[in-house]
């Protein structure tokens, strides 16, 4: 019946029943009293009536908020949250309009505004994938070209950072590390042979030939490094180093919006866009961080608001003792898949690696982190990098009542994950990646485009992983 009556209307009779409650309350606790004062004397009778007074104002006021909170906060809170995430992360989520029955127009006039704001985006979504098949034709042609030619080739911005490098580069790379897109180039190569290298290109203004000794010293490559117009240079290294088998994928891997060098430097002031995000989880022998162990880590970056191809970890780990049979039903890991394969201590050098520069995200990274810091010593690493948690975004951007497992996090913002790749660390990686990159245009439409801005507000919700955990 509620539900037919105008907003402002029941807004007034909300109104009326406070002023009936206390009405009566107040009516009820002064005939108490004055029982009491012809039974005892006027001043017993006051003490009982204000007493009663206090306690019945109490209740109806609680009850008078739990009524609110439930019919009219929540209801608004749902409601923005899911339009903020139809308006700047492209979530194709229907709004719940139900939620807000009490609120009159409220509901189905926000139904309306996403569904011709869904209409608006169909047709520019149409439009856009109709140019990106068209980019990714042409990306495919300039990738075959690029792998006939050989060489390895990666493109640096002003700052030593990396821009694009393909397949043969990649192969180099690994050969000392991590292949990473933003990293700097002095994470593979040496300084100084880069330095001498960048002196005689500088001073020529035309390409030079080099020889680029790896970080330890034990490799050395020939190579060209030539100056580019837009900034930057173009470092070609001799085919001689590479030995990738003509059946082998060899993406072309780059993101042109870092030719415009960016700081290194990770803190409080940096933008939300401006940052790389190496997303992670892991699978483990159990829940308890300070006795069980790793048995599988997956993790992958995040760039420009997008996955970067290419650049994942997806390892399984000896855990050096058995996996409970309650361990395996949930994740599937084996003793017989992960006898042989590296330990926590090579695996988590091998992460640590690829997280440099970047802000490690997990879903509930607590727990996931707790058994990356118990082997600090191990690994003879320590873990400095900024931590956000997509638990505390969601709490942020959905407040703090609604559920935030990862599972209805994926359901809220559209995101799929696969049945076979449930409860498996690369999968869950992937979904957490996909949330992340949903959440990251709404924290910045209201208001929290820093790191440190995010990082503050999520604070206000850590109660929420002291209850997890």
């Amino acid at each position: 019946m509620l539900a037919s009556l105008s907003l402002r209307l029941r807004v007034f009779l909300f109104f009326c029943l406070i002023a009936l409650g206390g009405t009566l309350i107040l009516g009820a606790s002064l005939w108490a009293g004055l029982s009491r004062a012809l039974t005892t004397t006027p001043q017993n009778g006051f003490v009982l009536a204000g007493i009663l007074s206090i306690f019945g104002l109490t209740a109806l006021t609680a009850g008078v908020w739990l009524l609110f909170d439930e019919n009219v906060a929540k209801p608004i809170e749902r409601l923005s949250a899911g339009m903020r995430a139809r308006a700047h992360a492209g979530v194709a989520v229907e709004v719940d309009a139900r939620a807000a029955r009490y609120l009159g127009d409220l509901g189905p006039a926000a139904s309306a505004v996403t569904e011709a704001l869904a209409q608006n985006a169909m047709s520019t979504a149409q439009r856009v994938a109709a140019e990106t098949e068209r980019l990714a034709q042409e990306r495919e042609r300039l990738t075959a070209l690029l792998t006939e030619i050989p060489v390895a080739m990666m493109l640096i911005n002003s700052a030593g950072q990396i821009v694009l490098y393909d397949g043969q580069a990649a192969e180099v790379l690994s050969t000392l590390g991590m292949p990473r897109l933003n990293a700097p180039l002095t994470d593979y190569f040496d300084a100084g042979s880069l330095d001498r290298a960048r002196g005689r290109v500088n001073r020529s203004g035309k390409e030079a030939r080099c020889v680029l000794t790896s970080r330890d010293g034990a490799q050395s490559f020939d190579a060209r490094m030539k100056p580019m117009d837009a900034g930057g240079y173009l470092l070609i290294v001799d085919a001689a180093h590479t030995d990738i088998p003509p059946e082998a994928a060899r993406p072309l891997v780059y993101d042109f919006a870092l030719l415009t060098a960016r700081s290194g430097e990770i803190g409080d002031e940096t933008p939300l866009c401006d940052l790389t995000y190496t997303v992670f989880d892991t699978e483990t022998t159990g829940l308890l961080p300070h006795k069980d162990e790793i048995v599988q880590l997956g993790a992958l970056r995040v760039l420009g608001g997008r996955i970067v191809p290419g650049e994942t970890i997806d390892q399984l780990v000896d855990p050096g003792r058995p996996i409970p049979p309650s361990a395996t039903r949930v994740h599937h890991v084996t003793d017989a898949m992960v006898a042989g394969k590296p330990d926590i201590a090579e695996a988590g050098r091998r992460f640590h690696s690829f997280a440099q520069g970047s802000v490690i995200v997990a879903h509930n990274a607590p727990f996931d982190m707790a058994f990356l810091r118990r082997h600090r010593a191990r690994m003879g690493v320590e873990w400095h990098n900024p931590v956000l948690d997509t638990v505390l975004l969601s709490a942020v951007l959905f407040g703090a009542s609604e559920t935030h497992t990862l599972d209805a996090l994926c359901q809220r913002l559209g995101v799929t994950i696969p049945e076979r790749l449930r409860h498996t660390a690369m999968g869950d990686a992937q979904a957490t990646a996909e949330v992340l990159i949903h959440m990251l245009p709404m924290l910045q439409a209201r208001g929290l485009t820093t790191l440190g801005a995010v990082l503050a507000e999520t604070r206000r919700h850590g109660r929420l992983l002291e209850d997890l955990n």
